[in-house]
């Protein structure tokens, strides 16, 4: 059975592996490519009882996806500088068969400098966005969330110590996990005691 549900209010946060973060790096010349989000890639947010209940973002979820005013940002934060942003130009995004693909020219900053070398030198080799869901649909079935339309992106972001460190998959923020948790549990609640009032 298949739930589709619409929501625009939550905040949440993929990481992946900051692929081809190293292509543009040979000329020291303050650019960054990497790959925010990919495609049809499953990710298990959390287990329940034995279970794994997972999540896809669809190819085409951000058609249509607000990017303007999107910022390249060091671990999504707010005190720290920003690297690059769409406003300006400085920063650009797109997608291709793989995933979300950003580009960025970094800004002359010294925090832009460190963050150039970090990436250049290992230090960092993950990436993530901050977005909001317009639409997705839940399998409970195969147990899979599938991200079907992203309303906003607010930032992609270069991180070093995600919360989730999988490999090219995407990860839930924790708040987004608990919400999840949370709306799991309450329907095994449910099933149960509808269970147990059946043999009363």
């Amino acid at each position: 059975m298949t739930i589709k549900t619409i929501r625009t209010m939550d905040k949440q946060i993929r990481t992946a592996e900051l692929r081809n973060a190293n292509a543009e790096k040979q000329n020291d010349d303050m650019t960054l490519q990497g790959y925010a989000a990919t495609f049809d890639t499953e990710t298990v947010l959390f287990n329940i009882g034995g279970n794994d209940y997972k999540e896809i973002i669809a190819r085409g979820a951000f058609d249509g996806a607000n990017f303007k005013d999107c910022a390249l940002k060091y671990n999504h934060g707010d005190v720290c500088m920003v690297l690059a942003r769409t406003r300006g130009g400085s920063l650009s995004t797109s997608t291709d068969d793989f995933g979300l693909k950003f580009d960025a020219k970094l800004f002359n900053t010294t925090m832009a400098k460190d963050a150039h070398i970090l990436v250049k030198e290992g230090g960092i080799d993950k990436c993530s966005f901050a977005f909001t869901i317009k639409e997705e649909s839940y399998n409970a079935e195969t147990r899979t969330w599938t991200v079907l339309k992203i309303d906003q992106v607010f930032d992609v972001s270069i991180v070093d110590l995600p919360a989730y460190d999988n490999t090219s998959v995407e990860a839930r923020s924790l708040d987004g996990l608990e919400r999840r948790k949370k709306q799991v549990l309450e329907r095994i609640n449910l099933a149960n005691e509808l269970l147990i009032k059946t043999y009363l």
